[in-house]
């Protein structure tokens, strides 16, 4: 049975594709003969508005609503016909004088170069859905909102709208559902003061942007600009002295600070006129202390007017003091040993007090033990330029955390020279 069936199938088998072949052709010549009609769908076609003044006129305005100015147009022709519709062709237009119900305008169709084709079009939606209102206008103040990062070494200072508001008018509703206005700048890599093109940017009470198309301003032709002050930056160290004394048998060990340094922003003229912030002794009271402490101190107190803080964090400094518990110590120190500096020309030197210094110090016994002031004793002459006889100070140069106790003094005679 199955050898008869497939033998039969392909029995003159190049007859049956043959057959099968002019079968196709002769239905392509009659449907290309016979022309029928067929349909088309466009999508996306703008629609434009026709006699806005039948709104306008009367002090009003329109919003279209469900984004019913673009829509689907589907066209009925002969399929030769369709063939040489382009999408451009295509024109839906909404005509206000045909305005049904305040809210619906129908849209009709034409196709450009095919008037006389016997071609239909409809659009979908039908109707171009508006929403007639009042017309609104207000003032809002501009503020400022920056994109980009300024050249390393500069921050950004003060900033001025021009103008400083702006009137929208619009619709009732779209007018008051604005929050705020913005002028919009990039300061990317600027390093300079100087005006910037702005962006203008409309928000809500939700911080969505509202889009401007149907809304009208009085910015004109000199448009948004905005006025840009650019600062430079300088780090400053910090600078501290204390006041008062430690406890009996504790002496101070020194100053350590949280940040070392702060960077502050301002004109150049302003910021060569500051080195260092300097945090008063008053700030830095150790009466008394037996033991470190930390003192919180706000820096910005202590800047000039103009000069600012880069970042506000930083206006908190810790100052952390040591203080030690004392031990003493003393050192002989021979007369010859001490440095001299600004001997007057024509002078000489002779010491009346022969017998080696005895120098009381106090501090950490740790410190104390590593000691040497034979290379940091010296004193000064500049004040004695006639022969006689002195007593000048010595000055013993000490280690953070060490006191002389005693006030050391010699005796000198200065000569002429012979």
């Amino acid at each position: 049975m199955k050898y008869r069936l497939s033998k039969k199938l392909t029995e003159n088998l190049g007859l049956k594709i043959m057959a099968l072949f002019f079968a196709a052709l002769l239905w392509l010549v009659v449907v290309n003969y016979d022309d029928p009609v067929d349909t088309q769908l466009y999508r996306n076609i703008s629609v434009s508005v026709k006699n806005e003044d039948v709104i306008t006129s009367g002090g009003k305005t329109y919003q279209i609503l469900d984004q019913t100015e673009v829509v689907s147009v589907t066209v009925k022709a002969k399929r030769s016909i369709l063939s040489k519709i382009k999408p451009d062709d295509i024109v839906a237009t909404a005509d206000f004088n045909d305005m049904e119900l305040v809210s619906l305008v129908p849209i009709t169709v034409s196709i450009l170069g095919h008037e006389n084709d016997n071609t239909s079009a409809t659009a979908n939606p039908h109707n171009l859905q508006v929403k007639v209102e009042d017309v609104e206008k207000k003032n809002y103040p501009l503020t400022v909102s920056t994109t980009g990062t300024l050249r390393d070494g500069y921050v950004l200072g003060t900033t001025t709208t021009n103008p400083e508001s702006i009137t929208i008018g619009g619709s009732e509703s779209l007018v008051n559902s604005i929050d705020k206005a913005v002028a919009r700048i990039n300061i990317s890599g600027m390093s300079e003061s100087g005006s910037v093109e702005a962006d203008l940017v409309l928000y809500d009470t939700e911080g969505n942007v509202i889009d401007q198309t149907l809304l009208s301003n009085n910015l004109g032709e000199k448009g948004l600009t905005v006025d840009v002050e650019i600062l430079g930056t300088k780090d400053l160290p910090i600078s501290a002295t204390t006041s008062g004394t430690p406890a009996e048998n504790y002496v101070y060990g020194g100053l350590s600070y949280t940040p070392e340094t702060v960077k502050v922003y301002g004109t150049p003229e302003e910021l060569d006129e500051i080195d260092e912030i300097v945090i008063p002794a008053t700030q830095i009271d150790i009466s008394g202390l037996t033991e470190k402490k930390d003192f919180a101190v706000d820096i910005s107190q202590y800047l000039p007017e103009k000069v600012s803080l880069v970042e506000d964090g930083d206006a908190k400094v810790i100052i952390t003091v040591a203080i030690n518990a004392s031990d003493s110590k003393t050192i002989e120190l021979p007369v010859e040993s001490i440095a001299v500096s600004n001997l007057k020309d024509g002078l000489k030197l002779d010491y009346v007090t022969t017998d080696n210094l005895q120098l009381q110090f106090q501090g950490p016994q740790d410190v104390l033990n590593k000691l040497d002031v034979k290379t940091g004793a010296y004193m000064d002459l500049k004040d004695y330029t006639t022969a006689g006889e002195y007593e000048v100070a010595v000055t013993v140069e000490t280690p953070s955390g060490v006191t002389m106790i005693s006030n050391p003094v010699v005796k000198i005679k200065l000569s002429n020279k012979g």
